[in-house]
Order: structure tokens, then C-alpha cells, then sequence
């Protein structure tokens, strides 16, 4: 499946490509990102740029740049949060997501996961389920890269895991997140995305307001961070038994 491209266009399991087919589709698009146009810059720290050039049934690619110090997280941290346990730990800091299940754990760096987000009325729950496969590199300067394909489980062969997805419209994304660690301490966190919420949403809608909702993660994964790094310390710190 040399051909292969990352779209939102879901695919059947018997669809899939290699692993190291899917990373290298991953890199590739990450390093295309440095060339798209610049927009704006949202919670003060984050850069986005779009590319409408490679649009999939109206929906264009859209990327946010964020770096980070040490205080914020540390390249360790980034990845425990992000490369590990990926869905369980964004259920933590996006509010929308209400319910996450993991479908089929293909590899130790390979799984579908299942996620049901919430919205205020009168937007209905999305159901996205997508496959995400992990890559750490940890050659110095260490980098890692966590990709989110659409899967489609309504195939015969697929009943029994399509009865794990909650009830809801359905909804497709897929995006390449790719930590890269800096000079100083410093990470760099860069993400492309290409979504549809499915339903009656407009995709004018949607496309106008993906670079803001995707900056929104940055700052919410931050908060997060910092607060698992306070309980993390409480836990560590020794106990003076001294009277």
C-alpha cells in the first residue's frame, strides 16, 4: 500500500498499511507543515497554519505549533501524556470527551480506541473511533509522533468490536502529533489535523473554527500536566518523621 495518504476518509481494518508505512506518511506530512500558510496565533502561544491545497470532501489540513519549557512539561512528560495511554489521558483534560474505550490492541505502539464526545445542546454526542499508532525515538535529540487514523468497524467481519462504539453521529478525524525535543530542555509540539463532525454542522462551519478548538488542547494539556506533576511530588516527597 505504497499509495497510502493520510485522509479522513475511514478505513476497514483489512485496509490498513504497515506500521512503519503509516510513521513514515506521518513524517512526511509533519515536515510538510513547515510550508503551509501562517494564521493566527491563539492562547498566546500558539501558531497555526493551513494547507487548502489537499482538501478531502471539503475539508482542508489544519496545524498548531506550540514550544514548551521544562515548567510546562518536560519531553518525558509530553510523551507519558500523549504517547502513552493517549485517549484515557485526553479524557482527563478535554471536557468534551466523556466516555473512551479501547476497541482492539493490535501492538504494543498500535490500537483502536473509540471516543464519545459532548457538546452543549442542540449539537448532538460524536462518536470518533480511530487507530493510533505511536513512535518514540529516543536517539538524542529524542522525538516521538502519536498518529490518529478513522476506522470503520461496520464491516461483517467487524461486528463484535463495532458493538464497543457508544450511540452517537459519527464523526472522522485524523491527525499527526510530533514532540521533538529542544535545546535547553525545551519541546517542541506540533500537530496536524484534517476533521468532519459529521451531521448537520456546515463544513464552512467547522473549517473556520478548527484552528481555535485545536489551539484549545494545548493550554488544557498544560493545566493537566502541572496538576499530575503536584500530586506526583506529594507522592515522592519523603515524610519528616521528627517530632
Amino acid at each position: 500500500m505504497s499509495d497510502f495518504q493520510l485522509s479522513i476518509k475511514p478505513l476497514k481494518l483489512s485496509e490498513l498499511p504497515s506500521e512503519d508505512v503509516i510513521i513514515k506518511t506521518g513524517q512526511t506530512l509533519i515536515e510538510s507543515t513547515k510550508s503551509w500558510k501562517l494564521g493566527k496565533t491563539h492562547e498566546h502561544v500558539v501558531k497555526t497554519f493551513s494547507d487548502s491545497k489537499h482538501r478531502v470532501d471539503g475539508v482542508g489540513w489544519h496545524c498548531r505549533l506550540s514550544e514548551h519549557t521544562s515548567e510546562d512539561a518536560t519531553f518525558e512528560e509530553f510523551w507519558s501524556g500523549l504517547g502513552v495511554n493517549k485517549a484515557e489521558n485526553e479524557k482527563e483534560f478535554i471536557t468534551t470527551i466523556k466516555k473512551v474505550q479501547l476497541v482492539k490492541q493490535i501492538s504494543p505502539t498500535q490500537s483502536i480506541w473509540t471516543l464519545y464526545y459532548t457538546f452543549p445542546p442542540p449539537v448532538s454526542p460524536r462518536v470518533f473511533t480511530v487507530l493510533q499508532t505511536t513512535h518514540l525515538n529516543e536517539t538524542s535529540p529524542r522525538s516521538g509522533m502519536i498518529i490518529s487514523i478513522p476506522i470503520d468497524l461496520s464491516s461483517p467481519e467487524t461486528a463484535d468490536l463495532e458493538k464497543l462504539e457508544e450511540k452517537g453521529v459519527r464523526g472522522r478525524y485524523t491527525s499527526v502529533e510530533a514532540l521533538t525535543e529542544l535545546e535547553g530542555g525545551k519541546v517542541e509540539w506540533r500537530m496536524a489535523v484534517q476533521s468532519r463532525p459529521g451531521g448537520n454542522i456546515p463544513t464552512f462551519i467547522s473549517e473556520m473554527t478548527m484552528a481555535g478548538k485545536v489551539s484549545e488542547d494545548v493550554p488544557q494539556f498544560i493545566k493537566w500536566n502541572q496538576g499530575r506533576r503536584t500530586k506526583r511530588n506529594a507522592v515522592e516527597e519523603p515524610v519528616n518523621t521528627q517530632n
